[in-house]
């Protein structure tokens, strides 16, 4: 569908939504292999990410993107992973910088783990705003991107990829460039912690 224009692709999904769902569809399921979100939200049961010619993770949609075990899963899903090893309170990453939040009951410290959040969870100030968060980041921005009516700011916290969702509005007040030091700030309650294995 890479080639379709924007009306005629959802047409064609939902084409291929029936047919995969209908009473004529293979018994044994189907293989669909896309690097679009919304074919896999639209027509898959269950999803396999592979990444470097490896099988990263597999599992049902729900579970891949809202709890994923992989960088680049969670890439598609648009979340932030930081892998580390879990701590009683959150993730320690290999670097030392401690993430706290909510740790899954199977989830036991000292083993392999991974912390996921949403970037739009993330607020981003120019100095250091205190108060509770426990979750604060010195952070290089490194990029701008524009994502509809909000700007997904890229940055670096020594070797930590770390992004955030502002909205235009926000982003246009800060001045924000390329070089800028912000604190990226987020709730310990907005990040969820599970292991790494499975899937």
């Amino acid at each position: 569908m890479a080639a379709l224009d924007v009306t005629a692709a959802p047409e064609v999904r939902q084409v291929l939504r029936e047919v995969l769902r209908g009473e004529h569809a293979p018994r044994d399921g189907t293989v669909l292999v896309t690097h679009d979100l919304l074919d896999v939200l639209a027509l898959a049961d269950s999803v396999a990410v592979l990444q470097d010619g490896r099988v990263a993770e597999r599992g049902a949609v729900r579970d891949v993107l809202t709890r994923p075990r992989s960088a680049f899963a969670a890439r598609i899903a648009g979340l932030v992973l930081l892998a580390g090893r879990a701590t009683a309170g959150g993730l320690r990453t290999p670097d030392g910088t401690d993430v706290a939040g909510v740790v899954d009951d199977g989830c036991s410290p000292g083993e392999p783990a991974v912390a996921v959040l949403d970037p739009a969870a993330v607020a981003v100030h120019a100095t250091d705003p205190g108060g509770s968060p426990r979750n604060r980041w010195r952070v290089t921005v490194t990029q701008l991107e524009p994502r509809g009516r909000a700007v997904r700011v890229r940055g670096r916290h020594g070797p930590l990829e770390l992004f955030a969702d502002v909205t235009v509005e926000a982003a246009a007040e800060a001045r924000l460039s390329p070089g800028d030091e912000v604190h990226f700030v987020v709730k310990a309650t907005a990040v969820r912690v599970h292991s790494a294995a499975g899937g």
